[in-house]
């Protein structure tokens, strides 16, 4: 102790016998050997030997202020500014089939060096009024950009981009894009060295030759000629304005792709506006800018002709989206290897049977109203798997085709949604009945629906559904014919759309929908759940989440993730999160086999029989749209699963329009060119694989027939019914609606086991009677098994009684429109 810390002893030692002790103990022992750091602190008891003294706290502080001034001087002086020109000319990204051999690679830089005085003045203009107003006179950092960076990857939180010119022109020539901390600390200090190295002209003119402005455009040179086709020091005040743009995202306001459209415009006037503030220009100059500027058509590149775009279009998706710090940027830039799933072989057949299908029945010389703008798309996945081993996207980016169709989420999927309906009721129940437990009961595909067209759709209380008219909602089929009460295998069979709206309202259409997102489909690609014929299709889903949603049912209830990209590369180095991903339960095993075990019935002797001719097992179900804007063909093996879908859309107004007409057809169905396509296909695709069975599907369910369906005792076998005559709905319809076909004792059940000619109002032909054919039960003639022509019955679509002029969607409480089929 010391003499001061005796003293104080000592002076306590007055208050205790304790303290007198200690203070003689000390005073005996002396002050002691002096240490060089008094931590812990001697002679200090409790919390007080712990607590650092104020100069030990001080001190404390200037070491390691002084440390962190030495590292900083350290970083700085040791820190080189890299040769710009050696790092801008990355490689290739190179792209492999699923067998390893490459596909095609892309990536080559697309640069022109230029001069500043080579880059039009109002480009300059434009990139500091949108990028970094405050160029001319900044330190080249912002510290509170930085600051917010660091700290939003800290918490793992978005990352930022930088906030300067010169921060910005560092990240595109001299670093990687990786948004990390060790980036962000080198990004700093090649900053400062820059800022006091470099002229601000000299940064401008290299972040103007390094900028990404999509097109795999790097540069300004290279964006003024993908963009507009000119030299960059020709370009106009809106032309700049568009380019400068980009700079913001290029993927997200390019105008040439249609979402982005609104997006583009608006940041360009935005762009505009700042110039002017910033009096780069006047606003007399900027009165001039009153249209948008719309770029030249986008160039294609001969590597990426064919399919070969689209494939590369689908592995960039999946990229970008599994690893965040792989932007479109990064991949423009080059040096990735990406080892996709397509398999060249597969791609080829599909490429092949679309174009050999066009031929065939489309001329548009011919019929240029109608066979002109036939767009095509088409995704094959591997059930149990996920991999994606074919696309077809489209006619080729060498003919003009830049959008890849396999992707697309704009058109309605149509009666390919009704298995979705019917796996929901077998899994979940229907709410009209409750089991033992209370709980929904569980059904089958035997249970009876009323099939009537123009039936009125009743909700769970058995109260009408209103439409917009204020009028009870009635839901069309494609033809008028009244054919009572069927199973919902015969529904599904014929696409008949009553049945599975009134289902729809049974099972609840918020479960349809979860249960469609638990086989892999996309929230934001499915329609309101609060319209009625949301089970009939108004969803719109890419194909390639159809086929893996159908893949499903082909792997038992097992639901993958779909892939397209195996394994990737980044400057040699591996990134992980890429490949198959483990699968999922998402229905029991016995009700998608007995999903399947209806759809097997739809392809041999339905609206899918021209699957016939593959010559294995298949299952599948067709859609038809409202007004025939769009058809499809969704089917599976055990090995396979192929999502097809046709409409037509007039590019220059980015609007379906009707099938009506196309390929010389008063309209187009799903059982016809995309079943045919699908046909062809696959059996081109499973040439050398083995014929697998589908697994015999274990009971589901029992049979819950919908209310007013008529009782019976007589059991019921897949696609028969029993023949007795339906009653009336329990709840009256209105006196100008369609009544329930009535039959006589012992006559047999219209539409299922009698022969006989469809209604004289019908246009379209059904299997199946009038309901007036009188036979005895179980001695009716044998019905026959082809379906309508083209396979299209009951696919089309139409218009529910009650619709107003507007033609809205019917919903519980408002709507009045039938649905795409």
């Amino acid at each position: 102790m010391t003499r001061a810390e005796m003293r104080k002893a000592a002076a306590k030692g007055g208050r205790g016998k304790k303290g007198a002790a200690a203070a003689t103990a000390a005073a005996a022992a002396g002050p002691g050997k002096k240490r060089f750091i008094d931590y812990p602190r001697f002679g200090k008891t409790g919390v007080r030997r712990w607590l650092p003294s104020w100069k030990q706290w001080l001190s404390g502080f200037l070491l390691v202020f002084g440390c962190f001034v030495g590292l900083v001087f350290y970083l700085y002086q040791t820190t080189q500014i890299p040769d710009m020109n050696a790092l801008v000319n990355r490689q290739n990204t190179i792209y492999y089939w699923a067998d390893n051999t490459e596909m095609t690679r892309k990536g080559e830089a697309n640069r022109q060096i230029v001069e500043l005085k080579d880059i039009s003045p109002n480009l300059q203009n434009a990139v500091i009024a949108a990028e970094n107003q405050d160029f001319r006179s900044d330190s080249g950092i912002d510290p509170k950009g930085m600051l917010r960076a660091v700290y939003n990857m800290a918490k793992g939180g978005e990352t930022q981009g930088a906030s300067t010119i010169t921060q910005q022109y560092v990240k595109n020539a001299y670093l990687s894009q990786e948004q990390t901390l060790d980036r962000k600390v080198r990004e700093f200090f090649i900053t400062l060295k820059i800022n006091q190295k470099l002229e601000k002209n000299e940064i401008l003119k290299g972040y103007l030759n390094t900028s990404w402005f999509g097109r795999g455009a790097n540069g300004a040179q290279a964006a003024a000629q993908a963009y507009y086709g000119i030299d960059a020091k020709d370009l106009n005040v809106c032309q700049s304005a568009m380019l400068a743009s980009l700079l913001k995202g290029a993927t997200y306001y390019d105008p040439t792709n249609p979402n982005n459209k609104e997006r583009a415009e608006g940041r360009w006037g935005w762009i505009l506006e700042q110039m002017v503030k910033i009096k780069a220009i006047s606003p007399e100059e900027r009165a001039k800018c009153t249209a948008y500027p719309m770029p030249i058509p986008q160039k294609a590149s001969s590597k990426m002709n064919g399919q070969i775009s689209y494939l590369v279009d689908t592995a960039n998706r999946y990229v970008t989206a599994t690893d965040k710090t792989i932007t479109q940027q990064v991949i423009d830039k080059g040096g990735l290897k990406i080892y996709t799933t397509f398999e060249k072989d597969k791609v080829e057949a599909l490429k092949k049977s679309v174009d050999d299908v066009k031929a065939a029945n489309l001329d548009p010389v011919k019929r240029p109203d109608n066979d002109t703008f036939v767009q095509f798309a088409a995704a094959s996945v591997k059930p149990n798997d996920g991999a994606l081993v074919a696309i077809y996207g489209g006619d080729g980016v060498e003919n003009g085709h830049f959008d890849n169709n396999a992707e697309v989420t704009g058109v309605q999927v149509g009666s390919t949604f009704k298995p979705f309906v019917l796996a929901t009721a077998m899994q979940m129940g229907v709410l009209t009945s409750k089991d033992d437990s209370g709980k929904p009961k569980r059904i089958n595909a035997d249970s009876r629906y009323l099939s009537d067209d123009m039936s009125v759709i009743r909700k769970v209380d058995g109260s009408p559904v209103i439409g917009d008219d204020g009028k009870p909602y009635k839901q069309k089929n494609e033809d008028t014919g009244k054919r009572g009460y069927v199973s919902l295998r015969q529904a599904m069979q014929y696409s008949y759309n009553v049945p599975f709206v009134q289902l729809g309202q049974d099972v609840g259409n918020d479960n349809v929908a979860d249960i469609a997102m638990q086989m892999g489909l996309k929230k934001e690609g499915l329609a309101g759940t609060n319209t009625a014929t949301f089970p009939i299709g108004t969803s719109t889903v890419s194909p390639i989440r159809m086929a893996n949603a159908y893949a499903t049912f082909a792997a038992s209830g097992k639901v993958a993730e779909p892939y397209s990209v195996t394994k990737v590369e980044v400057d040699g180095k591996e990134r992980t999160g890429f490949g198959k991903k483990d699968t999922k339960v998402a229905l029991e095993p016995a009700v998608a086999d007995n999903v399947t075990d209806v759809l097997v019935n739809v392809a041999k002797n339905g609206t899918g029989k021209a699957t016939n001719a593959l010559g294995r097992p298949v299952a599948g179900k067709t859609g038809t749209t409202d007004k025939n804007r769009s058809a499809w063909w969704v089917g599976y093996t055990p090995q396979l699963a192929t999502s097809v879908a046709m409409w037509r859309e007039d590019p220059s107004k980015h609007q379906r329009e009707s099938l009506n007409g196309t390929a010389g057809q008063e309209s187009i169905h799903g059982g016809a060119l995309p079943t045919d396509i699908f046909t062809r296909y696959m059996k081109a695709a499973l040439a050398n694989e083995k014929a697998v069975d589908f697994p015999t599907p274990t009971p589901v369910g029992t049979e819950v027939d919908s209310s007013g369906a008529p009782s019976t005792n007589m059991p019921t076998t897949p696609g028969t019914e029993a023949p007795t005559a339906p009653p009336q709905q329990p709840n009256q319809p209105q006196p100008n609606q369609p009544q329930p076909g009535q039959t006589t004792p012992g006559a047999c059940v219209p539409g299922v086991d009698c022969p006989g000619q469809p209604s004289p109002s019908s246009n379209t032909h059904h299997p199946g009677p009038s309901p007036t054919t009188p036979c005895l039960p179980l001695f009716c003639p044998t019905q026959p098994t082809s379906g309508p022509p083209n396979g299209g019955a009951g696919n089309g679509g139409g218009t529910g009684g009650g619709k107003p002029t507007g033609g809205t969607t019917p919903t519980p409480g408002g709507g009045g429109q039938a649905a795409p089929q």
